[in-house]
């Protein structure tokens, strides 16, 4: 779907990997590419200091909040819970990463979750490293808070 008119937003640490101009997304920055869509582009950085060292806050990663339609959709990106992330309101759908020790415990995807209130919550990331992430009991943890959508990791 990339052709020569295509417009890509992201970080600039993305922006990087990308051999074409990108519109570079700093947290905090707002972007309405199309009529109808709003992107919001949110710090996703690790708080944990053994972890630290994985997505240093001062890189300026971002994950974004996706209007579209009046549907808000998070994409958290490489992230903990954040101060950035825990005042986030009105999330209809939520992607949050479990895994570690690059991204979420079970625990901070729970906290996540809790403070998100989102509608929909779909985790991703999960299984990709020795450490396995238990799904069972990150659903289990989240009954009756939200809907959480397992989706096989290839």
């Amino acid at each position: 779907m990339l052709t020569p008119r295509s417009e890509i937003l992201c970080d600039r640490t993305s922006a990087e990997a990308f051999e074409m101009n990108c519109y570079t997304m700093r947290p905090g920055s707002v972007a309405t590419p199309l009529e109808g869509v709003k992107v919001e582009a949110v710090a996703a950085y690790n708080t944990s200091p053994e972890h630290r060292q994985f997505h240093p806050r001062a890189r300026e990663d971002c994950g974004y909040v996706l209007t579209v339609g009046g549907t808000r959709i998070y994409i958290a990106g490489d992230t903990e819970p954040t101060p950035e992330l825990k005042v986030l309101r009105n999330i209809d759908i939520a992607f949050l990463p479990v895994n570690q020790p690059y991204t979420m415990t079970v625990d901070q995807a729970v906290q996540a979750v809790k403070a998100l209130a989102p509608t929909i919550f779909y985790p991703y990331h999960y299984g990709q490293v020795e450490e396995k992430t238990d799904l069972d009991r990150l659903v289990s943890e989240l009954e009756g808070v939200t809907e959480v959508r397992i989706r096989p990791m290839e």
